[in-house]
């Protein structure tokens, strides 16, 4: 461009500034109408942009007065543009909402609501029992050394649950996919000082044939409680006090004899069939009583093995199959069904119902 006077400037700015092209953008019909006036007043190549560009050939005194004036009329017509977009793409939704058979004060179409696994409801309703009775939440890795998983627990190397036909060993690695969450239990006893209380749900892994009432992988609750003085009295009213919570306060409950490496004595619990009351049926196998855990006062060698002192602490620990529990609680047949995500099969299971 070359060199212009402030005259020509402000002969350019009056014309620019003028109605024209207010009334132009104003009377655009469609969106590619105002676009063309747009481009054609506010563009690289319009006459305001040509404007702008000699601002430089004026003196700094003539800038500080005339450039205000261009740098506003650009301002205001860029927001009379944008006002009139506005309209037309309005006006065009609504044109275009007029042209379908569509009535838009009928009610929305509800979306699909996600819900909790019917699992997952299970395990948070028995964590949530176990927390109101002083239980804290632990966690632990999914794969383990045989340390964790056997050795500090007790277990012995000729035990039939360390052979390869019931445990998922992890190839060329001293390491396993953890066969109950009871390691984590011997990690807390590591770093936390007695006296604790603690929980520790999580999925487990055993080598075994997945029918209706077994699974290669599932998920387990485990308890321990560790303090001075514990018996298995209090063992006892833990355990009945949970399972009443959890089946409902006329559950009845019985303690059976029986052997865990890592408790001592041990008890197999059962529940009252809440099928049947009591008097026998196929779901109890005809006894009135259904096995539901494992229990017992923690094993001094277990004590020994983490560092507490047995001759001063004394504990209880338990563990409770998540699924086994659902199964009793919801009436499921199969526990295959858990796992096949049948969507079919999880609808039933809202929250409120369980």
């Amino acid at each position: 461009m070359s060199p212009v006077t402030r005259a020509e400037l402000e002969s350019a700015y009056v014309k620019l500034s003028g109605p024209r092209t207010r009334e132009s953008i104003a009377s655009a019909r469609t969106l590619a109408e105002l676009e063309a006036v747009r481009v054609d007043a506010l563009g690289r190549k319009s006459a305001l942009t040509e404007i702008l560009k000699g601002l430089k050939e004026l003196t700094l005194e003539d800038k500080r007065e005339f450039a205000p004036k261009i740098q506003a009329l650009k301002a205001e017509l860029e927001q009379l543009v944008g006002r009139r977009r506005a309209e037309l793409e309005s006006s065009a939704d609504e044109a275009s909402l007029q042209s379908l058979d569509l009535d838009l004060t009928l009610p929305a179409v509800t979306p699909p609501r996600g819900r909790l696994h019917p699992l997952t409801q299970t395990l948070e309703e028995m964590t949530r029992i176990l927390s109101l009775m002083g239980f804290s939440w632990a966690e632990g890795p999914h794969i383990e050394t045989e340390r964790y998983n056997f050795e500090a627990l007790n277990i012995p190397e000729h035990h039939a649950a360390r052979d390869l036909q019931d445990t998922f060993y992890l190839q060329d690695v001293p390491l396993l996919l953890r066969t109950h969450t009871s390691p984590v239990q011997i990690r807390t006893m590591e770093s936390v000082q007695p006296p604790l209380r603690v929980i520790c749900p999580g999925r487990v892994f055993r080598h075994e044939a997945v029918d209706a009432a077994h699974s290669a992988v599932f998920h387990q609750i485990e308890g321990l409680a560790v303090d001075k003085g514990i018996s298995f009295a209090d063992l006892k009213g833990t355990l009945r006090t949970f399972l009443q919570s959890l089946f409902g306060s006329s559950t009845k409950t019985r303690f059976r004899p029986s052997y865990f490496p890592f408790t001592e004595p041990s008890a197999e619990v059962d529940v009252r069939c809440l099928v049947c009351g009591g008097s026998g049926c196929p779901a109890c196998k005809r006894s009135g009583w259904i096995e539901i855990m494992g229990a017992g006062m923690v094993h001094p060698s277990v004590f020994a093995a983490v560092g507490y002192d047995p001759e001063v602490w004394s504990g209880f620990a338990f563990g409770v199959g998540v699924e086994r529990v659902a199964i009793l609680r919801l009436g499921v047949p199969d526990m295959r069904l858990f796992f096949e995500n049948d969507l079919r099969f999880l609808r039933q299971f809202d929250e409120n119902l369980i």
